[in-house]
């Protein structure tokens, strides 16, 4: 059942390709679907009721979801391809694309549910103090903190985690899509602050997304760690990059 090297590229490049789409519609924002999660309030709000329906008339809810599932899958996508690969090399070639697609949607789930309470959040906190850099300072103090902290570590340790799964019948297809909702999980676990910053700033947030995006699949491409306090900005990926390309002198 364990593809070939080609077809395991073959996958990267599709999963790579999507994640790339997502990315065109957050920083194109095509129909303005984007509009709603992260554009800057307004003097209007005053933190009452009224600006609360004022706030929700521009900025509807469900808009702020779709907003948030399409950041998600631009930034999380890659970080899938092992998890990916791991249920093709383990499954039958009929059941793979229902046991990834599964996958996928377990994973989502995770995410969706964080989102909601996040979206939650930045409503409060664009209410109380529109356009304002001080909840983006706050909030990254806090993620800084959360970096270092063994807590995070054991969510980054949880996701490299890959259980066995039933390679037939039903029992496969609840194990892909069981797999997807603990993975989705740990990766919350480890990325909600990271991903909520971008969120909170009333300026530059795709460029921050960006810097969140590079950070979060480097720490992913670390090996697991014992948990505790530690200095460590895992930029693995950033390390690989400089010493295949040396400076020269």
């Amino acid at each position: 059942m364990k593809t070939s090297n080609a077809n395991r590229n073959l996958i990267s490049y599709i999963i790579w390709g999507v994640s790339i789409i997502f990315w065109f519609i957050l920083l194109w924002n095509p129909g303005n679907l984007m509009t709603a999660a992260h554009c800057q309030m307004t003097f209007f709000c005053e933190g009452s009721v009224t600006s609360l329906k004022m706030l929700l008339k521009i900025n509807s809810f469900p808009e702020m979801m779709v907003g948030w599932i399409l950041m998600v899958f631009a930034m999380m996508l890659p970080k899938l391809i092992v998890p990916i690969q791991i249920i093709i090399d383990h499954s039958f070639k009929n059941m793979r694309f229902l046991m990834v697609v599964l996958f996928v949607i377990g994973y989502a789930l995770t995410w969706l549910a964080a989102g909601f309470l996040l979206n939650i959040f930045i409503l409060f906190v664009n209410i109380q103090m529109p356009g304002s850099f001080i909840p983006a300072i706050i909030l990254g103090i806090i993620a800084v903190i959360w970096q270092f902290s063994p807590i995070k570590q054991r969510c980054l340790n949880k996701g490299h985690h890959h259980p066995v799964l039933a390679a037939w019948g039903s029992k496969a297809y609840k194990d892909a899509f069981s797999f997807g909702l603990t993975h989705g999980f740990w990766c919350v676990g480890a990325g909600w602050a990271l991903m909520l910053f971008p969120m909170v700033l009333p300026q530059g947030h795709n460029f921050a997304m960006l810097i969140v995006t590079f950070i979060m699949f480097s720490e992913h491409m670390e090996h697991p760690q014992i948990p505790r306090w530690r200095i460590d900005f895992r930029l693995k990926l950033l390390r690989i990059i400089i010493l295949q390309n040396p400076i020269k002198r």
